[in-house]
């Protein structure tokens, strides 16, 4: 017994026993008298080559009529799958493809016998037919699958493939026909055991179907797009090449290569049918390079860009989920940022007085499935979840979520790595797929919220630390006057039991008091928010700096000045500029020996007055100068000083319109120079 008489044999009784099979339930469902029309043309076919295999003289007519009938069986199949929602020209298409074919292979023969008109053989007409037919019945089969429901799909992929592996062995087989110009004695043999393999299948998908009804869904406008073509196009092509280098190398065509190109066969077969992941993968890379974009994304990123500006700082949370809904027209959702539990809270929110909730939806947990899988960027179709959740890892969603149907989408906004906040969308109007490009626009729009609301937070929070960085300075400022404030009156009281019989002394106590008491309530009256530039005054440079020696003149080194012909008056609170330079004229005593000198300089080189205080003592590299003397709370003097002296002149200066500039050298001196704006009064009296 040869293998070709077993192996239709095999196939014949296989087939054989299909149909007893679904002789008894064939009027339950159309697709499955057409199994049983089909099951009946593939036992005839695989009867008469089991009985003509021995003797080898089977008509080229019979073969030609029993291949036709039974690939017409199941291309009929394939066409009931898609049932009443098949268009109308779909079943004229493949009964058109198949007359054609069967007329060629027919009329052929006749016209090569009798008028030598047809330059191919009868064996290279069957050849192209079949393939012709087999080419339909991939892309028959891929289109089921494409257009079929999930539920169905767990029974629908086990029949088109039982059919599908059938056309795809066809594909094989008449390819490398085409190719040698000779059909494949083992090939052709095997096609028989293919042929009974895919029985069980059949059977299987049968007992399934009876639970599901309408599994195809095919819209009205419906275009077959197909990557059956391209696939078969790539397998050709390197069949082709693998044929060229066979004559190239005078070798045969082994039983080994033969393998190597039935496998590609199949693996066509099982990238479109069986792998949900390289099909989707498939898809989105030609959609990407073949097809028109679902977006024009020109458009809509101006639109989101220009309603995300347009609303104020405030409200950016409300502004950029409105941004992003309108992009995908949806009707609402909610913003969830994080709060000061640690968890995802609704912080913003907006619906369309249509579609507005009653309630507002409660926390999402940090720790919860759902935001451990947003963290690894995945956006979440909550419809797809709800058929598949094993396509989400089967993970634990909020039943909130769930129980919601007018919730769709819900998107991480990522910067870099780090969840800001969740986004959820309610459904976009009907049909919607959430494909590749809705995540990709997702993603770009979530980094570009992300970064606003991060944006957002570190303004909010800069701003409360600048509140609080005035407030502190006020602190430290007020605490700098009172300390000298309280250094004059310790002078008073540690001098009281030696001079209090002095009328000079308590005279002069007095004086020191008020003037105490005068300097903090200034200070009070500077705190509060408009009051400083109210005190401001026109001021006399020549009675500050007079009043700043009688002052300093109890310490050496004695300080000294000298004024330019014509008094200069600059506009300022007389007791904060003499408090200033009664600052630096001390800092400048403290730096110097006592033989040393101190001395102030009052000059006016151009439209502005500069007051310098210059002295002969220890000095300061220019590294402390640049980097340390101007930083608050940086002293020198140990726990003696609060190291805001030098930082609260220059503030104050700068407050007036003026600026300070410091030379020093160490073991040189130190020249300290205020420039400040002349008054109007003080320039016209010029």
């Amino acid at each position: 017994m040869s293998l070709s008489t077993l192996s239709y044999g095999v196939a014949t009784l296989a087939n054989l026993a299909l149909s007893f099979l679904l002789a008894g339930v064939w009027r339950s469902h159309p697709l499955v008298r057409r199994l049983f029309a089909a099951s009946v043309l593939t036992a005839l076919w695989a009867m008469a080559i089991t009985v003509g295999s021995p003797t080898g003289r089977l008509p080229f007519t019979l073969v030609y009529l029993l291949e036709m009938g039974r690939d017409a069986g199941l291309l009929w199949v394939l066409v009931g799958v898609f049932g009443d929602t098949a268009p109308r020209w779909l079943p004229w298409t493949i009964l058109a493809a198949w007359i054609g074919c069967l007329s060629v292979g027919l009329l052929g023969p006749a016209l090569i016998w009798r008028h030598a008109i047809v330059p191919i053989g009868p064996v290279q007409l069957m050849t192209r037919g079949s393939l012709i037919l087999a080419v339909l019945g991939l892309m028959l089969a891929e289109q089921a699958y494409r257009n079929s429901s999930q539920k169905a799909r767990e029974w629908l992929n086990v029949l088109l493939v039982s059919i599908g592996s059938q056309f795809a062995y066809d594909l094989f087989l008449y390819a490398q026909s085409e190719l040698l110009k000779s059909l494949s004695a083992f090939a052709w043999a095997v096609r028989g055991l293919v042929v009974a393999a895919s029985v069980p299948g059949i059977v299987w998908a049968v007992r399934k179907s009876q639970r599901t009804a309408s599994p195809i869904f095919v819209s009205r406008h419906i275009v077959f797009y197909s990557t059956t073509l391209a696939a078969v196009g790539l397998y050709l092509c390197v069949m082709a090449a693998g044929g060229y280098y066979v004559r190239a190398a005078n070798k045969s065509w082994g039983d080994l290569l033969q393998g190597v190109f039935f496998a590609g066969a199949a693996g066509v077969l099982v990238t479109l049918l069986l792998s949900g992941a390289l099909r989707r993968r498939l898809r989105v890379f030609i959609g990407k390079h073949f097809y028109r974009n679902k977006y024009d994304y020109r458009i809509e990123w101006l639109r989101f860009v220009r309603t995300v500006s347009s609303v104020q700082p405030d409200n950016i949370r409300a502004g950029a989920l409105q941004a992003v809904a309108h992009v995908f027209s949806s009707p609402g959702g909610y913003l969830f940022t994080r709060d000061d539990s640690d968890c995802f809270s609704s912080t913003a929110e907006f619906w369309a007085e249509l579609h507005r909730p009653d309630s507002q939806p409660p926390a999402i947990e940090d720790n919860s499935d759902l935001v451990q899988m947003l963290r690894r960027g995945w956006i979440v179709d909550l419809e797809e979840y709800r058929i598949t959740p094993a396509n989400y890892d089967n993970i634990r969603m909020p039943p909130w979520l769930l129980e919601n149907r007018s919730l769709r989408i819900v998107s991480p906004l990522m910067q870099s790595d780090k969840l800001i906040g969740i986004l959820i969308l309610a459904a976009p109007p009907a049909p919607f797929e959430l494909i590749y490009e809705d995540r990709d626009l997702l993603m770009t729009m979530g980094s570009h919220v992300a970064a606003l609301l991060a944006q957002y937070d570190s303004d909010q929070r800069l701003a409360e630390n600048r509140q609080f960085e005035t407030f502190s300075r006020l602190t430290a400022f007020m605490m700098h006057d009172l300390k000298n404030c309280v250094a004059q009156l310790q002078l008073v009281v540690s001098n009281a039991p030696k001079f209090k019989s002095n009328p000079e002394f308590i005279d002069d106590s007095v004086s020191t008091i008020d003037n105490t008491v005068g300097r903090i309530t200034r200070l009070l009256d500077q705190l509060r928010p408009g009051e400083g530039a109210s005190l401001r005054r026109p001021v006399n440079l020549r009675e500050v700096i007079s009043a700043v020696l009688v002052r300093c003149a109890v310490r050496s080194p004695r300080p000294t000045a000298a004024f330019p012909d014509n008094d200069l008056t600059v506009e300022a609170d007389v007791d904060r500029l003499t408090s200033a330079i009664e600052h630096i004229v001390k800092n400048a005593q403290d730096a110097t020996d006592s033989n040393g000198i101190v001395r102030i300089e009052v000059t006016r080189p151009g439209a502005d007055a500069v007051v310098a205080i210059s002295d002969t003592g220890k000095g300061m590299s220019k590294e402390f100068v640049r980097h340390r003397l101007f930083r608050p709370f940086d002293s020198t003097k140990g726990s003696a000083g609060m190291g805001i002296g030098a930082y609260q002149v220059r503030e104050y200066v700068r407050a007036l319109g003026g600026r300070v500039e410091v030379q020093s050298d160490p073991g040189r001196g130190t020249r300290f120079a205020m420039t400040l704006p002349v008054s109007k009064a003080g320039a016209r009296r010029d």
